[in-house]
């Protein structure tokens, strides 16, 4: 008896030759069609050399790893697309609502609070906020006093120093902490309105349109009210 037949020759025994030839290429091999091969290898497998039952076992430890890394790309595949459906629907929960995310810049409308929040990495005993206007001149200081380490909120009514309100427009927020008598700049949340949700595609994380901050990746934000 001849020995173990090739691919071809047992493919062509079980009637799959023609079929192969006719059928678009394909180098990949389905679970029906590699038991298959595996029954026929056992029938025309030269008795006086017989495969060993580790020759098996191998084969099919080999197929198995190949199959449940197919299904486990195809799991988490459906785990990110889960993850990010459930993640666009708490997002569109987020319309209307008022978020906090890392900057030094808002806009300011007469008759609405400018809110915003200083992080304190370590504490100080004069922490300050200013908002300076587009010319770069201060309209507003508001004293802090000592505080601890932590995050502390502030806000601005829209009046300047001297009492008189100020103009719409575009405000920058510096907060100054004087740490060991040196003053030392101090990170700044700002507030805005979110006004529509964009579900980011592939690769891409949700994005939230700002009414005046513009577009920020669901990510930035650190606080909701």
């Amino acid at each position: 008896m001849n020995d173990i037949q090739s691919s071809d020759a047992i493919f062509k025994n079980l009637g799959l030759a023609t079929q192969r030839d006719q059928a678009p290429k394909d180098d990949s091999l389905g679970q029906e069609q590699f038991l298959e091969l595996m029954v026929a290898q056992v029938r025309n497998q030269d008795p006086f050399k017989p495969l060993e039952n580790g020759e098996f076992l191998s084969q099919i430890a080999q197929f198995s790893q190949v199959s449940g890394i197919q299904e486990l790309q195809n799991s988490f595949s459906q785990f990110a697309n889960s993850l990010g459906s459930n993640q666009a629907l708490q997002a569109s929960a987020l319309v209307g609502r008022e978020v906090f995310v890392p900057g030094d810049t808002a806009v300011y409308n007469p008759g609405q609070a400018f809110n915003g929040v200083v992080e304190l990495s370590q504490s100080t005993s004069d922490l300050t906020v200013s908002v300076v206007n587009s010319a770069g001149e201060t309209v507003r200081t508001v004293p802090m006093g000592t505080q601890q380490a932590g995050s502390f909120a502030f806000n601005w009514d829209g009046s300047t120093d001297a009492g008189s309100p100020a103009p719409a427009g575009v405000y920058k927020v510096v907060a100054e902490a004087n740490i060991d008598g040196e003053k030392v700049a101090v990170g700044t949340l700002v507030a805005d309105k979110v006004d529509s949700v964009t579900i980011g595609r592939a690769g891409q994380g949700t994005i939230l349109n700002l009414s005046s901050l513009g577009s920020v990746g669901l990510a930035d934000v650190r606080e909701i009210r």
